[in-house]
Formats: structure tokens, sequence, C-alpha cells
């Protein structure tokens, strides 16, 4: 049930009967005509900008058209006014029995919300995808609760989502790593050793120093470089990677796929990639002009091999291969996008970090290439996450040297908490993550406030059921504030479908705010007007009635809980 796409279609059939009677012009392109909640509750339950959209292609005035849509809109027995507001825009109200019906439907119908807008297209989500060189920081705590909501709204709205996570495991940074493993392999033989700068000293990885000890004794103590280099680097990218799954099943997040940057090379397919792009005449030997700005001072012209990406949108043809022969870090890239192509996806979505916003273009020109057109690419940009603690900035992680972890995070308020503050602000724009905050109870806590919607609700079913009452799916709505809650629900479904089409899944938990403020206003007023409290002392058919409302927004807000990724609390604590 989608209450907002039921009336649109009665509006769209009400235009195109126009148009076939002679009202309105034939042929009329009638995509952009909307239905949705007014910005004013009090101008009516629905508004349709028809009119305005209609007008220009019409050759008509705006408010000619509303007037005319407007008599012929109230003949519908659910409309019981149609009412023209401002330079042509419509405001709908609907009969009070419509709003009983939609909790009727929430409660019948266990799909309410879901939609096939997705239509089953496949789509890979991959997020993530940090350098397997520590555990997870604040920063990619954001990219892994924005990626994980994000997937899990699009499989609700339809789609068949893969999530992925990409293991950069192909750079000179797990050289880095092994050698950083390699001192704490020493230091576990009892050797005193220093930590240059650009090795890893965080604690973490005193265990798998100790580890790497355990697995091959002295084997490696004094030997050069090249004899253990290798498989120190396989055996601590393996160390790493165990942790970073340990970090996000703490967070809830399970990936469905892992993939290998380094499975790349050598294997021909960085070679397929470049092949295939070459084939389209989009490969060629050149010079690129200097960087703009100030010149950096070890600048020189040279020729090198070419991606011409501003055939694709890019602002500069990109290098895909350095004048020495070597690949540059964007050759794997356009291989790993190549394969997801290959795979057959419908759509990609890729989260990165804010400092990766000058690799937007390159990636989505050679999607554009590699997929002809056909394969849209998504990259969603999550912003930096400040942490305060105690009204301070918090201190960096002991364990991790340089970093605030997901681990300390999770650690401080628990993985509800922090998937919720997480998805509070839209991921590109930047987050205070206050801990004290994330724990308060009160409304300025969003958190707290949509559980304590749903725990009140719980209560007052577990009242309900040690007075033997029977719940009922048929709602009795009579106040303004029953029918603001009930009128809240009727959204639901038509903001799955925006914050999908989007990809903002924030949008949920904006709307799950607003649903328990309505819900809780309603709650206060119960305090106030005994007739408006869902149990009615001594009458079991008016609270039957009464429940029903409740019951409808717990299912929501479950819903929406689940998309999020937050589990929905029964009884607050």
């Amino acid at each position: 049930m989608n209450l907002f796409a039921d009336i649109r279609t009665l509006v769209i059939a009400t235009l195109e009967t126009m148009m076939a009677e002679g009202a309105l012009p034939a042929g009329l392109d009638l995509a952009n005509v909307a239905v949705e909640p007014p910005r004013d509750a009090a101008h009516g339950d629905m508004a349709t900008n028809a009119a305005m959209v209609l007008a220009k292609p019409a050759k008509l005035k705006p408010r000619d058209i509303a007037d005319a849509l407007a008599q012929r809109l109230a003949d519908d027995p659910r409309i019981v006014a149609a009412e023209v507001a401002g330079p042509g825009f419509l405001n709908l109200r609907l009969a009070d029995g419509i709003w009983a019906g939609v909790i009727a439907g929430v409660l019948g119908d266990p799909s309410f919300g879901r939609s096939d807008m997705g239509a089953g297209k496949r789509v890979l989500v991959e997020y993530v995808s940090a350098n397997p060189t520590g555990p997870l920081h604040v920063g990619h705590t954001r990219g892994a609760v924005f990626g994980d909501a994000l997937a899990a709204l699009l499989d609700y709205a339809g789609w068949d989502v893969t999530r992925e996570y990409y293991i950069n495991d192909g750079g000179a940074q797990v050289d880095v790593l092994a050698r950083s493993v390699y001192l704490r392999y020493l230091e576990a033989h009892g050797q005193a050793v220093a930590f240059e700068d650009g090795t890893y000293p965080g604690d973490y990885l005193i265990e798998v120093g100790e580890a790497l000890k355990a697995k091959v004794g002295d084997a490696y103590v004094g030997q050069d470089e090249q004899v253990w280099l290798a498989e120190v680097r396989d055996f601590a990218t393996e160390a790493m990677m165990d942790l970073i799954r340990t970090d996000l099943a703490s967070l809830g997040v399970t990936m469905d796929s892992f993939y290998s940057e380094k499975s790349l090379y050598g294997t021909g397919k960085i070679e397929a990639a470049i092949d295939d792009l070459h084939a389209k005449g989009l490969i060629y030997e050149g010079v690129l002009e200097p960087p703009k700005g100030k010149l950096p001072e070890d600048w020189e012209p040279r020729e090198q091999t070419l991606f011409r990406s501003t055939a694709h949108g890019d602002d500069v043809d990109r290098p895909v291969k350095k004048s020495d022969g070597s690949w540059t870090y964007f050759a794997p890239d356009i291989a790993y996008h190549y394969d997801k192509v290959q795979r057959g996806y419908d759509e990609l979505i890729d989260i990165f970090g804010a400092d990766h916003g000058g690799y937007v273009k390159r990636m989505k020109a050679a999607v554009s290439a590699l997929s002809e057109g056909q394969v849209p690419l998504d990259v969603k940009l999550c912003q930096l996450v400040k942490l305060f603690k105690n009204g301070e900035p918090f201190k960096m992680s002991k364990r991790a040297g340089t970093f605030v972890t997901l681990s300390d995070v999770v650690e401080q308020v628990g993985p509800d908490v922090t998937r919720f503050v997480m998805l509070t602000r839209k991921n590109d724009a930047p987050l205070d993550f206050d801990f004290d905050k994330a724990v308060e109870q009160s409304k300025d806590n969003p958190v707290f406030y949509v559980q304590y919607a749903n725990a009140r609700i719980h209560s007052v079913l577990r009242k309900f059921a040690e007075a033997g009452i029977p719940l009922s799916d048929e709602p009795v709505l009579e106040d303004a504030a029953e029918f603001a809650v009930a009128r809240k629900l009727a959204e639901w479904p038509r903001l799955v479908e925006i914050a999908a089409r989007n990809h903002e899944p924030h949008r949920v938990a904006f709307y799950l705010y607003e649903l328990a403020s309505d819900f809780h206003a309603l709650w206060n007023r119960g305090n106030d007007t005994p007739a408006l409290r869902f149990l009615q002392d001594g009458n079991t058919s008016a609270s039957a009635g009464k429940i029903a409302l409740p019951r409808a927004v717990s299912v929501v807000i479950s819903a929406g809980l689940g998309i999020l990724g937050v589990t929905p609390v029964e009884e607050m604590r």
C-alpha cells in the first residue's frame, strides 16, 4: 500500500482524461507531476504540482489548469476537498476513513513500505575498502555504516544487492606493513627495535609479530628482506583482514565478497581492461599539460600512456602507465571496475572517503567507457567525523598509535548508537559525534528518542497482555494528534523510494525521528486527555481500537531501524 502513489495515479488518470476530452492539449509529458506532503500540514494532506509543471507546455495559466483539475478530483470519494493555492499549487484533503485504512494496511501487510522500484536490478555497493594495514578508524566507521545502510535500503526497495570490500593489497603500503610486522617479530625474539618514519608503530601489530614467531620460529631473524618480505606480507595482510572483519562484525557489517587488488596483477586483468579501452580508441601516448597553479619543482613533460577520460566527462586525460612502463595507481582501479562490469551488474556504487574527491570524475569516466555508457556509477563521499567527549576532542587510540579506531567508538556507545548517530547527517556533510550526547536520554538524542517511542509502545502491549485484552487491526482515530501520526505513517513507502532513488539512507533516520516526535506528542496528549490513552480502563473494545495505531508505529519504526542496522528495543534500561 502506497497512498501517495495511489493518489498520484488518480491525478495522472484525471489529467489523461482531460487531454482526451480536449481540456488539455494532447501528448503532455506527465513524468514530473508529483504528489507529496504539503510544506505546511495546515494546507491539507497532500499537494500536487501538476498545474505548475504543465502550464508552459500546455500554454495555459497554472491556476486555470488547477481549477479544472480540482473540480474533477473532488468527485473521487477519497478526496473531500481540492483547493488551489498561490500561483497554481493544488492542496488535497482526504476522507478521515483513508487514514484508518493506512493503519490497517500497515498491520495487515508484512511488506508495507517495501518497493519493487529496483525491479531486481543487480547493484554492487563497494564500501569500506580500507588499506589492510591496521584496524579501521572512525572515518572508516562512517563509510561502513553508510554503505551498509544504503545496501539494506536498496534491498528493501527492490534491488538485488551485493556488498563488496576491495582489499588494497597490491601497493607499497603492504610492504611497509610487512616491515613493521617484522620489527614486532624481532621484538618478540627479545630484540630492541626502532620504528622509523613511514612504518606502523601501533600496538595492534604486537600480537601479529608474536603470531609470526609462533609460526616460523627464528627462521627470519637476521635474514635479508628478500628472504622474508613476500611471506611476511601475505601473513600480515591476512592478519589485518581478520582484524578488519572482526571490527566490521562488531558493527553488524557483513560483506558478501572481498576482492583482492593483488589478484589483478600478473593475471592479465589489468592488460585486458586497458586493451578494451585501446580498442575503443581511448588509449594513446601523449604528454599531459603541466598542473595548474604553482608548478612542482620536479615536474617535467614526459610521454606516458594516457586514457582519454575527457571523452567521458573528465577534466583532463589520465595516465595509466608511467614513463618507466609500470602501471599507475589508476590502472588497477580501472581493471577492478572492468571486472565489475563484466560480472553483469546493472549499477555500481562506490563509497569513498572525502579525501578521494579528486578521483570521482576519472572513475566515472572509466566506467562509462568500459560499459559504453550502459552501467551508471554513483560515487558517494563520506566527510570527516569529529569526536567529542566531556566537551573535548576525543583523544587518539593508544592501541592504534595515531587514530581513534572503530572498536574504540563501539566500545564507548555500542553498535546501535554508533550506527544511528553516523546516519544523522547526510554523507557529504561533516559530522560531530559527541559521546555524551549519544547516550543522553533526551529529545535531543535521536537514537534515544526513536527507541523510546518503540519501548513505550511495547510497555503498553505488555499491559494489554496482562489484562487479557485482544488486539485489533481496526483502528479508531478521533483526535488531530492521532491523524498526524497516521499521516506520517502513510509517508513511509514514499520516503523509502525517495531515499533509495537518491542513495540517501540518512532520510530514513530523519523520518524515524519525525515519526517518533509525532507519536510522543500523541502520548503526551493522552496524559492530559484520558480519552486518547491507548489503554481505556474498563473498556475493552475502545482499548482494542486505540492500540492499533501505536502497533503500526512500532512496525514502521522496526522496519526503518532494520534498514539502518539498528536493533529496535522493547524496553529501556
